[in-house]
């Protein structure tokens, strides 16, 4: 049923994975460092057709600092983090206490609101595209902050609702049950009870939603257009011009806007793997 480990396998397969497995982690990372090439090469260099050789010179500090001179990309990040962090904060209290709801509380329609949370996932944001932005429109929401995060917060809270309650359903009921014997009420139990038991799954929660939120261009491009407004994904587009792309430029951009949700994942590292890994064995 399960693979055999390597550490078992025959020489042959283990010899195999050996020379496999660099080549795959280089090809897996060969746009990245393309990207991260591009971003210390001059421009002399693409405009004579060396995408891929060594570049004739370093002007990686040239390159970065021209980013934040020729772009607004300063505002731009603060942008996303004025986006990324409520939303993040707004998604994970809304989803807690609603999966904390779903998982203990046994009333009528329990099954039906749940599936309707996990039907949501499954749903083609692109589909959406038209209806939420002629929405946030008449809401007065469209190109602000807040319309972003409110937009954010409604679509991320399915899928974190789905995550919260199957983790809060594997906690051991009794802890719950002596808790209310003992006369203490659902906030408490909530409170003092619940979520330090899940701290590690609110954490590997908050770094998928902070990635998915950073990263998210699609929403960022349709709902968002003034330069106080726009996140990073969104605004890197600036440095491409009507007759010729500053690709250097484009691809430092990139790798600054890639730092964040990496420095977020290395933070919350030790958290992440324990929320992902919790309840996976027993006893």
């Amino acid at each position: 049923m399960f693979p055999t480990p390597i550490e078992n396998s025959s020489s042959l397969i283990r010899i195999g994975y050996k020379v496999i497995l660099p080549i795959a982690l280089f090809l897996w990372l060969l746009p990245l460092l393309g990207i991260a090439f591009t971003s210390i090469r001059p421009a002399a260099d693409l405009d004579a057709g060396n995408y891929f050789g060594w570049p004739s010179n370093f002007a990686g500090v040239e390159n970065y600092t021209s980013v934040f001179t020729r772009s607004n990309i300063g505002y731009y990040i603060l942008n996303s983090f004025k986006v990324t962090i409520p939303t993040v904060i707004g998604t994970l209290i809304l989803s807690t206490l609603a999966g904390y709801a779903l998982a203990i509380y046994n009333f009528r329609s329990n099954l039906i609101i749940f599936f309707l949370f996990v039907a949501g996932n499954f749903v083609p944001f692109q589909i959406l595209a038209i209806p939420v932005r002629d929405l946030s429109i008449d809401m007065g929401l469209y190109d602000t902050s807040i319309g972003l995060i409110m937009f954010h917060i409604a679509f991320q809270t399915g899928f974190c609702t789905l995550f919260m309650r199957n983790f809060i359903k594997a906690l051991p009921v009794v802890l719950i049950e002596s808790a209310r014997v003992e006369g203490v009420n659902d906030w408490k139990i909530f409170y003092y009870i619940v979520l330090p038991l899940v701290r590690p799954a609110i954490a590997a929660l908050a770094v998928l939603v902070f990635t998915f939120i950073w990263n998210d261009f699609f929403w960022a491009t349709i709902m968002s257009q003034s330069v106080s407004v726009r996140p990073i994904t969104a605004g890197i587009s600036e440095l491409k011009g009507q007759w010729k792309a500053a690709w250097e430029l484009i691809a430092a951009a990139s790798i600054i806007a890639a730092l964040p949700p990496v420095a977020m994942f290395f933070m919350m590292q030790k958290h992440f793997i324990a929320g992902l890994t919790l309840g996976a064995t027993k006893g």
